[in-house]
């Protein structure tokens, strides 16, 4: 018997508070609890809340707590990264146990041995398991999806530009310099790492390499240039595309995905690309272990009003298969990493359960999923009543 709606899990990190706290402060009618493996820490969190939040201790690497948490939960939203250590006995669980899941990972190479793992039985079963939710990767998904169905007609490429105002937390970095000890070979340059076989060919794969060109775009009055999301952000669009393909629902034949910074001068985008070159080397090279103990750990980040002064803003430039462009965006207020990623997640969670009705493919659809195949438009009619504005199309 499913007694609660939601569990948030690493509720005690930087993001898992603020995912709790926005629950919380909503007041939504439902049973949830918060989780992790330190009873203290969690106490703590609940002390700062409501004593009638429920604690529940489940390591990453307990089974049996992990199943016995997932089988009373109808949807977990997960926070504890990385998750290539720490999610995979839970996204287990939760299939096992017929529990949706969402996280705010951005690690596409763990999501793609989540797909092998359990995208079949996760179908079968109607559960939906939906990673990236959070800024990783809700603005590129959502973004494409709202822009592609407003327009209404086949669509070929679209193009995205981003630009933020935020900090990065020590979970974060922690993340991204573990990349680095991982023998990751190809997954990490693989366009198409999270497509099921066979969903594209030659053209579409010649289309969408990784690309860190700088690139005059008039039809937004600014430049691109390369992303540091891109790499990331990229797979869960073309793997949305493929999803809804198989569904009967296409963006259109032959679609491609692209993805850059946003820079308002051909100058700023070459000292952001020389930027994000700099960092890469740090990060792929044994710099990093010099580098990392100077920065923020876990369960560090930015200040409150920090969080309260960032923002994030994505152009889109949609070209339908007649050649016509448009553009649309979508934006909001708040640092992206933690504010807003803290907000996308705790929406896909509560879309999850209150709107059940409304999720895209029906009641007995499931796998492991994007935010576009796996919640799309009750999502978007959600997030923008919290704050996150989609606008478009705008005639180029």
């Amino acid at each position: 018997m499913k007694d609660l709606d939601i569990v948030v899990y690493g509720a005690t990190g930087f993001t898992g508070k603020l995912c709790a706290e926005y629950i919380h402060a909503s007041g939504r009618p439902i049973k949830w609890a918060i989780a992790g493996r330190s009873a203290s820490k969690l106490k703590t969190v609940q002390g700062g809340l409501s004593p009638d939040i429920e604690i529940i201790i489940a390591d990453g690497n307990d089974d049996g707590a992990l199943k016995a948490m997932t089988a009373r939960a109808k949807v977990i939203l997960s926070t504890a990264g990385p998750f290539h250590r720490y999610g995979s006995r839970l996204v287990a669980a939760c299939v096992e146990n017929s529990t949706h899941y969402v996280d705010i990972t951005g690690e596409n190479f763990w999501v793609k041995d989540m797909i092998q793992k359990h995208h079949e039985a996760a179908a079968a079963k109607g559960v939906r398991i939906i990673p990236s939710c959070g800024f990783d990767s809700i603005p590129s998904d959502l973004g494409s999806f709202f822009g592609i169905r407003k327009l209404g007609a086949p669509v070929k490429r679209v193009e995205s530009f981003h630009s933020f105002k935020g900090g990065a937390s020590g979970g974060t970095l922690e993340t991204i310099f573990s990349m680095g000890d991982l023998d990751l070979k190809d997954e990490l340059t693989d366009p198409f790492l999270l497509n099921p076989p066979g969903s594209y060919n030659a053209e579409m794969h010649a289309k969408s390499r990784d690309t860190f060109e700088i690139v005059k775009k008039p039809e937004i009055g600014g430049w691109g240039g390369p992303f540091v999301m891109a790499a990331a952000n990229t797979r869960v669009v073309r793997r949305s595309a493929a999803l809804l393909s198989q569904r009967q629902e296409p963006y259109g034949s032959n679609f491609t995905y692209q993805e850059f910074a946003f820079n308002k001068s051909r100058s700023q985008a070459i000292r952001s690309a020389l930027g994000l070159g700099a960092m890469a080397l740090v990060v792929m090279t044994p710099l990093r272990k010099l580098v990392r103990p100077l920065l923020k750990q876990p369960g560090e980040g930015p200040t409150e009003a920090e969080r309260d002064n960032g923002w994030f803003d994505c152009k889109f430039i949609v070209e339908t298969e007649s050649g016509e462009k448009s553009v649309f965006a979508m934006h909001g207020k708040g640092d992206p990493g933690y504010k807003v990623t803290s907000k996308l997640a705790s929406e896909c969670a509560l879309c999850l359960v209150e709107n059940a009705e409304e999720l895209p493919g029906g009641d007995g659809y499931g796998g492991v999923l994007t935010s576009a195949s796996g919640l799309g438009e009750a999502l978007i009619a959600r997030l923008s009543k919290v704050g996150i504005h989609f606008d478009g199309p705008f005639n180029t």
